[in-house]
């Protein structure tokens, strides 16, 4: 059977920037073990897989090592490749995800994402962090992610994380960030836990970091980049419960997986 397949990159105007994504169109769903094993061999931050339902879609991500509750850039790459390719019609797209019904609208030239909110909460700063970061954070917070505030942009650039006493610390993903020089913040994104080192450019982590920007900053509409070796630019809104993420996406590869 041959499973189409394509790779776009998610957040970017450019072909090699921002994050790849896999998107995996189905007419209905393999087994959870094929798709974690096609999600192993593409070896990409996600690959993205759904099939249609009542004029949705229900939406599931892998990383190569876990299947995720909520994924900002393969969700972008998902909706890119319905409206581009897949000959999707309308102006709105709904995904049943393992997070609720998340909804994506064409917004321009960008793609827009409702997602849910997931503001941090203050905690102590671990010292087993800072000596993974190998920098003192100026405040530390946490929600699903730990969060990682810094005073600098280049503070953020800098940071060559010890993935192991990362994986140690026992949590899904550390996030950094900081005002940014262009922007209104920037970050970076690390989660070796799910196979992740270093993720280039991270969607459902600015479910967190818009709303605290946001109140720090007095300002519901934000643009901020994700300072990774590919990096990406992000439009974000704090909506209270919900956040907008929009951003670009371009194609880097069309073609289909014997499965």
């Amino acid at each position: 059977m041959k499973t189409p397949y394509y790779v776009v990159h998610a957040f970017t105007r450019r072909r090699f920037g921002g994050n790849p994504a896999g998107v995996c169109p189905l007419d209905r769903w393999l087994d959870e073990a094929t798709m974690q094993a096609l999600a192993h061999e593409n070896d990409l931050a996600e690959t993205a897989f759904f099939v249609p339902r009542d004029g949705a879609f229900d939406l599931r991500w892998f990383t190569p090592e876990n299947e995720m509750d909520l994924c900002g850039h393969a969700t972008l790459a998902s909706a890119w490749v319905l409206f581009e390719r897949r000959g999707y019609v309308g102006h709105e797209i709904t995904f049943h995800t393992k997070s609720g019904p998340l909804l994506v609208r064409r917004d321009g030239d960008r793609l827009a994402m409702d997602f849910p909110a997931r503001p941090p909460e203050p905690i102590e700063t671990p010292a087993a962090l800072i000596a993974a970061l190998g920098a003192r954070p100026v405040e530390t917070l946490r929600s699903r992610d730990l969060l990682c505030l810094f005073e600098r942009e280049a503070d953020v650039r800098a940071l060559e994380p010890d993935m192991a006493a990362l994986l140690a610390l026992g949590v899904h993903a550390v996030i950094v960030s900081a005002p940014g020089n262009d922007s209104d913040f920037v970050s970076r994104f690390f989660a070796p836990s799910v196979g992740v080192p270093e993720d280039p450019v991270t969607g459902s982590a600015h479910c967190t970091l818009v709303p605290w920007w946001s109140k720090r900053l007095g300002k519901k509409k934000l643009f901020a980049r994700q300072v990774s070796a590919r990096g990406g630019e992000l439009w974000c809104e704090d909506r209270g419960d919900r956040v907008e993420i929009a951003g670009h996406a371009t194609l880097y590869l069309e073609g289909s997986i014997e499965s």
